[in-house]
């Protein structure tokens, strides 16, 4: 990105390949539709090649484009987007065993079917604590770093997401239940 700010505007190219993908997660998984993560990732790389002056090299770049990518999603959100995970989980949920029988197959959809409702509950925060670290395997510094916090309270974040998803989770299953 140093390069970029000092006026290499080719080298954004380079920065599209190898970070388009896991944007284009981290919005899937905040929001409910493809082409609304596609328009995002567009809007990311328009405002790093906009705001290519305010990169500082002496930080690390992940966190600057998180951070640029998580303005975008607020953006958008205000404009009255639906926030959810659903088409991240079904593209990315783990495979079946190797040899999965009709009642195993039955119960991983309704599980995996039960998490996307919990996420889709929890407040937006918690979400996407959980996206950042679970589903984009940050490290906790990373997301100190995007959510202008320190890394004791990510942790304490991440706790408290879990749990929140963990509640919502067993409520689900038992309104099913009944």
């Amino acid at each position: 990105m140093a390069r970029v700010s000092a006026g290499e505007l080719s080298k954004l190219a380079v920065l599209f390949e190898r970070h388009h993908r896991a944007l284009f997660r981290y919005f899937v998984s905040m929001s409910r539709t493809r082409e609304m993560a596609e328009d995002l990732v567009q809007d990311v790389f328009f405002r790093m090649l906009r705001y290519r002056s305010s990169y500082d090299p002496s930080r690390p770049f992940t966190a600057w484009m998180y951070q640029i990518a998580r303005n975008a999603g607020i953006d958008q959100k205000r404009g009255g987007e639906v926030v959810g995970i659903e088409e991240y989980m079904e593209r990315h949920a783990e495979p079946a065993s190797s040899s999965p029988g009709p009642e195993e197959h039955a119960s991983r959809g309704q599980n995996l079917n039960l998490l996307r409702r919990a996420l889709d509950r929890l407040p937006r925060d918690k979400r996407e604590i959980l996206v950042l670290s679970r589903f984009q395997n940050m490290k906790y510094e990373q997301i100190g770093e995007i959510l202008g916090c320190e890394t004791g309270t990510v942790k304490v974040r991440v706790y408290r997401a879990m749990r929140a998803l963990e509640q919502i989770y067993f409520a689900l299953e038992k309104e099913k239940v009944s």
